[in-house]
């Protein structure tokens, strides 16, 4: 395969449909980071990070727009809704412009502004939209582009800096016949919005020189906040005082007759004679900061930046009713693990490099954990309850009590959450024993700084959990089903194992434990066998890896070990050479691509790789999506990137499989989608057979599915009479039928027959399924 770099035809506009979303999707995106609102007479619209959604004020309906609705958004930065043109316009921090039509969901995404190689990449921001007589202006961290809402196309682009500069602008409006635009370093600029040349730098003048934030006309009256945190009113060729909010001016707006400004800690609302109406300072039990707010009637709704939307009313601002719409409290999710009834979620985390302090805000990351399930939605269990745990890394589910969950902390050791009430545990170096957990040792060694960094956990089939302890000589750890501690030293086996760190483990049939690490390549462990030890790395005759950085590993249904690197993907042909063998080579996987041998996967970067219940296997690249190999990686059967499907970021942090239904989970680094594959693990017997779709009607597109099978089942499909039309044997749990004659022409309507027997012809089941053309 050749090296995986996406290229993409550039055009000014494409359009997309999310009104027959893609039903093989699912989204479970963040709603909580509000970036900015909108609202019409009887809906208020919120953006997110990358994610819409709108709440009907007089029904109550509660809608969402995500990348699962071809709404592909980059990091939303502005957003505006059109009541004339029934419009939602989204601006992004990278330029680009998202439209969505309310009226058939069409989205339309506009990339002149991401385009335009004029403007460097980092001064392409949309701060603000304002509609006025048609037009939408964007203010841009370059100046202003104008788009025409009738025709979705861009206009002209105004330079308006004072020798037709590039300016940062933040807000602009029109008041008497004048266009404002209030900008970063230049105070007020203004041009007459009748003159046919805005265009021209010239026509643009400053109003005034102070260093404003925001502008909006309202009531026949030009309103303005100033960088000194008050807001002021210009009458009589001169700004007068307003308020003092005592903070920053975050978002300063007007509808009907309502004016509306917030800070960090302050919401105002202001009627048509400027007189204070509501101040709001806080949302009880919510700890989080305001980012915008707006009125409409008697209901005010407040953005917040982490903690989603909240309504309230004019009348009663105390009392406040959280309505953002349920998911995840952060896109950005590190692992997930899947139960048979629950997916739980922990959002990190390290860098590349194994950092814990750079991965977020500046230090560890205190964040919570989260668990989903299809009837409950998602719950969360706050930072505050997880007993100071830190930077939560990975996460294992006790195969005996899917009730007790293991966290990883990759700072404070290993964390226990157990029972439905959550009842919680931390296992740390001052709580395991003398063979237990161990913080790193500084140079020079300071006693006070504790940092037990914990990764990999996974059970053995005895019910043993294994783990590894970062920058320690003792990297291997066990807490064993009866509560001991034991700990297995890498001193003489690695190269400065006190200097190392560890993605994931793998423990094969054979109790073998196959640890991914940063410089020492797989280390492959069993303590059944005198505590052996076996090293794959880099070079002829020690591996034949093409990176001593590994970052995932899988052990697939034919006991092969996958390998994926830093730099691309070998393949050890059988776990059981551990046994005998005293040293382990792995191969890569040739394939044809254009008819040349190419290497799969060559020099590219393996994030993460699982097994389907058919063997297949699903390998996240970095920066390229996901793909689908079969069993033996010759065909890519599926390649997902965001262009193509409903992931919204190429980087995928963590891939799940849940066996029994073929779901697959991708978290990236800017949501969850999951989608709904066909793969799932095999059954012990035929007693559970399932065919779906059933009927297949007209409008449906799909193949039908036969789930519940044993492995290696033959499977016929007869017409009413007896006609073979499609025979195949599974592997996995799951086949398809693309309901034609052996892949010719499409069988007409009718009844028609499953037949499926068991290898050994000891075990058969008979279902229908019924095709209506």
């Amino acid at each position: 395969m050749k090296k995986i770099v996406s290229f993409f035809l550039l055009t000014f506009f494409s359009l997309n449909s999310f009104s027959q979303q893609n039903q093989l999707w699912r989204g479970f995106f963040s709603y909580t980071a509000i970036k900015d609102l909108s609202q019409n007479s009887d809906k208020v619209y919120a953006a997110s990070e990358n994610a819409v959604f709108s709440k009907n004020t007089i029904t109550n309906e509660l809608q969402t727009v995500n990348s699962v609705n071809d709404f592909k958004a980059d990091i939303i930065s502005s957003f505006h809704y059109s009541p004339t043109y029934k419009k939602i316009l989204v601006g992004n921090q990278n330029g680009l412009l998202l439209v969505v039509n309310e009226t058939d969901g069409a989205v339309l995404n506009v990339i002149d502004i991401l385009n335009k190689a004029t403007i460097p990449p980092n001064r392409k921001k949309i701060n603000h939209i304002y509609e006025y007589q048609g037009k939408a202006y964007l203010s841009c961290d370059f100046g202003i582009c104008v788009f025409d809402l009738a025709t979705s196309q861009f206009g002209d682009t105004y330079f308006i800096g004072p020798a037709g500069e590039e300016l940062k602008v933040f807000q602009t409006t029109v008041f008497n016949g004048f266009i404002y635009a209030v900008t970063e370093l230049n105070g007020i600029r203004r041009a007459d919005y009748t003159s046919p040349n805005l265009v021209d730098f010239s026509q643009w003048s400053t109003f005034d020189a102070g260093y404003w934030s925001g502008i909006v006309t309202f009531q026949n009256q030009l309103i303005a906040s100033l960088t000194n945190n008050k807001v002021y009113k210009y009458a009589g060729g001169s700004f007068q005082e307003i308020a003092n909010v005592g903070q920053p001016i975050v978002d300063l707006r007007e509808f009907e007759n309502r004016l509306v400004f917030t800070s960090a800690n302050h919401v105002y609302v202001y009627d048509a004679q400027l007189l204070p109406l509501v101040h709001i300072t806080q949302i009880p039990d919510v700890a989080s900061t305001f980012t915008c707010a707006t009125v409409i009637g008697d209901k005010i709704f407040v953005g917040t930046a982490d903690k989603g939307m909240y309504q309230t009313t004019l009348a009663n601002s105390v009392a406040f009713e959280d309505i953002t719409p349920d998911g995840p409290v952060r896109n950005k999710l590190f692992r997930i693990k899947k139960a048979d009834n629950f997916l739980w979620a922990a959002y990190g985390g390290y860098t590349k490099q194994y950092n814990p302090y750079e991965y977020c805000c500046g230090t560890t990351s205190q964040y919570e954990i989260s668990k989903f399930s299809d009837q409950n939605g998602w719950n969360t269990i706050p930072f505050s309850d997880l007993l100071g745990a830190r930077a939560i890394s990975d996460i294992a589910i006790n195969p005996s009590n899917s009730n007790q969950v293991y966290f990883t902390s990759f700072f404070s050791g290993l964390l226990k959450v157990e029972g439905n009430n959550n009842q919680i545990t931390l296992y740390n170096q001052s709580n395991t024993g003398p063979n237990g957990l161990e913080s790193l040792v500084l140079s020079p060694p300071n006693p006070s700084y504790i940092d037990v960094r914990i990764n990999g956990p996974a059970f053995d089939k005895n019910g043993n959990l294994w783990m590894t302890n970062s920058l320690v000589e003792n990297a291997i750890k066990v807490l064993k089903r009866d509560g001991s501690w034991q700990s297995y030293t890498l001193n003489n086996i690695t190269m400065n194992p006190d200097n190392d760190d560890y993605a994931g483990i793998k423990i094969d049939k054979n109790g073998t434990k196959w640890i991914a690490s940063y410089r020492n390549g797989v280390i492959g462990f069993n303590e059944n066998y005198g505590n052996k030890f076996l090293l794959i790395k880099t070079g002829t005759g020690s591996g034949n890896l093409p990176d001593n950085d590994v970052r995932s590993i899988a052990v697939d249904h034919r006991n092969q070990l996958w390998i994926g690197t830093f730099a691309g993907l070998r393949i050890l042909s059988s776990v059981d050479r551990f046994l005998t063998d005293t040293a382990l080579e792995t191969n890569s996987v040739i394939i044809l691509d254009d008819n040349l041998a190419q290497e799969l996967f060559y020099q590219q970067s393996i994030m993460d790789i699982e097994v389907d219940g058919a063997n297949n296997k699903w390998v996240s690249v970095e920066g390229a999506g996901a793909f689908l190999v079969s069993s033996n990686g010759q065909q890519t059967l599926y390649h997902f990137t965001k262009e193509n499907s409903p992931l919204p970021s190429n980087n995928i942090l963590d891939i799940e499989i849940d066996g029994s239904t073929g779901e697959v989970f991708f978290a990236t680094d800017r949501g969850l989608v999951s989608f709904q594959g066909v793969s799932t693990k095999p059954q012990d017997d035929l007693n559970n057979v399932f065919v779906y779709p059933n009927p297949v009607r007209p409008e449906y597109n799909g193949t039908v599915k036969i789930s519940g099978l044993i492995d290696k089942a033959n499977v016929k499909i007869t017409d009413i009479e007896g006609n073979l039309v499609y025979e195949t044997t599974s592997e996995g749990g799951t086949i398809e039928w693309d309901t034609r004659a052996f892949g010719k022409h499409k069988v007409a309507s009718g009844v028609y027959m499953i037949f499926i027997a068991a290898q050994d012809g000891a075990e058969t089941k008979v279902k229908k399924v019924m095709i209506i053309r």
